[in-house]
């Protein structure tokens, strides 16, 4: 902590009074001392490359090639990625993949290379290691994708980890994108993006960074392909990009360059080449597949974050239904527990809270509780006791229990990289459930504390179990929350077993998709928060982290009502939509705004209803397949240049194009159409792509397309499941996947595959199956065939 975070510390816990700064900073100061005393200091280093090449041996899947300071394991697997690791490293343990490394591809074999090098050949890619440790990524064609320098590492003399760099070099024509949720995204600009989970302390805009989830995880477009590469190494870390140019000067191309510096950890990639939809079905079968929500989760959300009482929530839902507008969820914030006792309801403001919760759910809402990983330090108290007893809260190196500050004062966090403290924390969500909460919002879990301000509130000599291994906060920090939340995943699993659970994490690592979603965070009030929040998206889609959302209008400060309603307007199509309202953010209730805002708003909301169905299908196919929800324009044609700068529109599916408006002012906006007609849902004009079009965007709507030939299930008038059908082009034919909604349990419902097709002078829909075609399982509307062609 420095004298500026010390400023701004006292300035934020100023209404919380001076007893709260001071005891911030004392934690800090102690956080200092324990890393004083805890960490080995670096000293003198060693620096180290891989050497010549000495020998090889070949074993299943690829095998091990034998430097003269190091050696190099290749493998490649049965999904088709490739994994290598220096120094002996293998894929296992790590809390990216989801169980064991999978099996190896027999066919896959190590051979000699050219200039005296060796490759193994895999079906989407070859992976070629020089002499001295460079390494190739090629497509089967032999177009290299990327090229990994041989590595460095700089070694203590006196011995402890060794940081390391590994320099990369891509096409000239490549896009980064990825590396977790990132405010500058989605399309990954040139500059240094650290790895470290950091909660800001205040909103972010766009470049702020770090953020509470950082992966190292790049998706790299270009014209030869896509590929996706994953370091799996979880301490801090940077990595600078440099976008490449092509023939400039000279004629020469400059190659992209991703440089990455890790202090620790294995030096370990994992690498996914193909189209990308074939990379992250490859990702997902590796760390996961996306936890699928209930239903209900799809809908609209609505968080109360700070002060309140069991009036105060009646007043907002009632609000809701006495303006006939849909609400699905209503978010509980700090402000209903009890400080002094986790896991515990505040039983003055909230006395019948079951009563409260069996009558919202006969209405169709749920009420979703926050949770935070701050224990407190207070003897007792049932689950500090507990804690205590099962020795499941973090030690420092000295073996003492490490205590923050939170709200209550003095707290202890929980070592989820420990299975007994994931078991004991699991089973105390049974409280929340007895009072009647169907989900559960962790924050707060980077970790930090209430009154930390951005930094963590671990030391970073704090002791970890990381299953058994035993290690620090360096390690442990960023897989912490990933940790928590499969706690409770895993724990809601145990308790309500014919439920699926509902967990939404503020801070995470790769897989997290296996146990819920996210949302942004405090993304700062204004309209670069906007476009932040759906960079965010975007990103972590890319991720393999399907299910996640912007708090409408951002965290702080008071939204203009045209913001806030274009930022209602664009979450209703995003995969979580919530609005947001607490001591910061003021009354965000669409009625707040007025009542031509409350007017687009009620369109907006009754649009998402509607599209439930659909929602439903794609929750369903991401869990199948690891496609996310929300998809750049590239996602069928990457090769397509254009489409991948592009990064303020975006595919819903690969049904609907959604152009938001991300600017005030504005009543038009120009939308880039990827390949194929595309229908104005509103108007129901068509546009032939690629084009680049001029639409309205009046207050009441944001543009949104259909692609010719969809198939997009939805609820009709009687809310009855319905199918939308836009007339394909003709002499074409269109069709989609449906996937009915079948519960919130296990059910495995069968996806239903329609084509649509031109018979003469009407538009037929037929459902595919085994048995041949059939009739569709529900009522079918056409849209598109009076189209009126628009001007180009």
């Amino acid at each position: 902590m420095d004298g500026r975070d010390l400023v701004r510390s006292m300035k934020t816990v100023g209404s919380a009074g001076m007893a709260q700064g001071l005891r911030t900073v004392r934690a800090a100061l102690r956080r200092r001392r324990a890393d004083a005393a805890g960490l080995p200091p670096r000293g003198a280093e060693r620096a180290r490359v891989p050497g010549p090449m000495r020998e090889v041996e070949p074993g299943p899947g690829g095998g091990v090639v034998r430097f003269g300071r190091s050696e190099l394991r290749v493998l490649v697997a049965v999904n088709g990625a490739v994994f290598w690791g220096w120094d002996g490293a293998g894929p296992e343990p790590s809390y990216a993949l989801a169980g064991r490394c999978p099996e190896p591809d027999p066919r896959a074999v190590l051979e000699p290379d050219k200039d005296g090098g060796w490759r193994v050949v895999a079906e989407r890619a070859t992976v070629a290691v020089s002499r001295h440790g460079a390494i190739e990524v090629r497509t089967p064609g032999g177009v290299v994708l990327r090229s990994e320098l041989p590595p460095r590492w700089w070694e203590p003399v006196g011995g402890g980890p060794a940081r390391w760099t590994q320099r990369s070099e891509v096409a000239a024509d490549a896009r980064f994108f990825g590396l977790g949720g990132r405010s500058a995204g989605p399309r990954l600009r040139e500059g240094t993006y650290r790895l470290w989970n950091t909660a800001r302390g205040l909103p972010f805009a766009p470049g702020e960074d770090p953020l509470s989830v950082t992966m190292p995880v790049q998706l790299v477009v270009a014209d030869a392909g896509t590929h996706l590469v994953f370091h799996d190494s979880s301490w801090d870390g940077t990595v600078a990009l440099r976008e490449g140019t092509e023939g400039e000067g000279s004629g020469h191309d400059r190659p992209g360059r991703s440089v990455l510096r890790m202090d620790g950890g294995p030096l370990r990639c994992w690498v996914m080449v193909g189209t990308p939809a074939r990379v992250l079905l490859a990702w997902a079968s590796l760390t996961g597949a996306p936890a699928l929500p209930p239903a209900w989760a799809l809908g609209h959300h609505h968080a109360r974050w700070g002060s309140g009482d069991e009036q105060d929530i009646r007043r907002v839902v009632a609000g809701y239904q006495e303006r006939d507008l849909p609400l699905d969820a209503v978010h509980l914030g700090i402000g209903h527990a009890d400080a002094q006792r986790v896991f515990t309801v505040d039983e003055e403001r909230f006395a019948k809270l079951p009563v409260l919760a069996e009558e919202l759910r006969r209405d169709g809402i749920r009420l979703v509780s926050v949770v935070e990983p701050a224990v407190p330090a207070a003897p007792g108290s049932g689950v500090y006791d507990g804690g205590t007893r099962g020795d499941a809260f973090v030690r420092d190196a000295s073996g003492a229990v490490v205590r923050g500050v939170g709200r209550p004062g003095d707290v202890v966090f929980p070592d989820f990289t420990h299975a007994c403290a994931r078991g004991w924390w699991g089973g105390l969500y049974e409280e929340r459930l007895g009072q009647g909460f169907a989900g559960f919002w962790h924050d707060l879990d980077e970790p930090t504390s209430f009154a930390a301000f951005g930094e963590s509130t671990l030391p970073r000599s704090a002791r970890h179990s990381l299953e058994g291994r035993g290690g620090d906060h360096r390690e442990a920090h960023n897989v912490y929350a990933l940790c928590m939340a499969r706690a409770g995943y895993e724990g809601l699993r145990a308790l309500t077993p014919d439920e699926r659970p509902f967990v939404l994490s503020r801070s995470g690592w790769a897989g997290m998709q296996r146990y819920g979603g996210t949302w942004s965070g405090d993304v700062a009030t204004g309209w670069p928060g906007l476009r932040a929040s759906l960079a965010l998206v975007m990103g972590l889609g890319l991720c393999g982290v399907p299910y996640s959302g912007p708090d409408v209008g951002g965290s702080g400060g008071s939204p203009s009502p045209e913001l806030y309603l274009r930022w209602f307007q664009l979450a209703a199509y995003l995969p979580l939509f919530r609005t947001h309202a607490g001591p910061r953010a003021g009354r965000r209730e669409p009625w707040e705004f007025g009542a031509e805002v409350l007017e687009h708003a009620r369109v907006a909301l009754v649009e998402r209803r509607r599209l439930l169905p659909y929602f439903v299908t794609l929750a369903h196919l991401a869990r199948r397949t690891g496609a996310p929800y929300v998809r750049p324009l590239w996602w069928s044609t990457p090769e397509d240049r254009t489409l991948r700068d592009c990064g303020d529109a975006f595919l819903l599916g690969d049904r609907l194009l959604v152009a938001p408006v991300l600017h005030p002012g504005a009543d038009t906006r120009a939308v880039r159409l990827p390949r194929g007609r595309w229908y104005d849902v509103v108007t129901e004009r068509a546009y032939e792509g690629p084009a680049r079009v001029l639409v309205d965007a009046p207050p009441a709507r944001i543009p949104v397309f259909a692609r010719a030939g969809a198939v997009v299930p939805v609820r009709g008038r009687d809310g009855a499941p319905e199918l939308e059908v836009w007339a394909p082009a003709r002499g074409r034919t269109g069709g989609g996947l449906v996937v009915p909604d079948a519960g919130d349990g296990w059910a495995e419902p069968e996806i239903e595959r329609y084509v649509s097709r031109w018979e003469g002078r009407r538009v037929v829909v037929e459902r595919e199956g085994e048995d041949g075609v059939s009739e569709p399982s529900c009522p079918v509307r056409v849209r598109g065939i009076a189209e009126r062609s628009a001007q180009m």
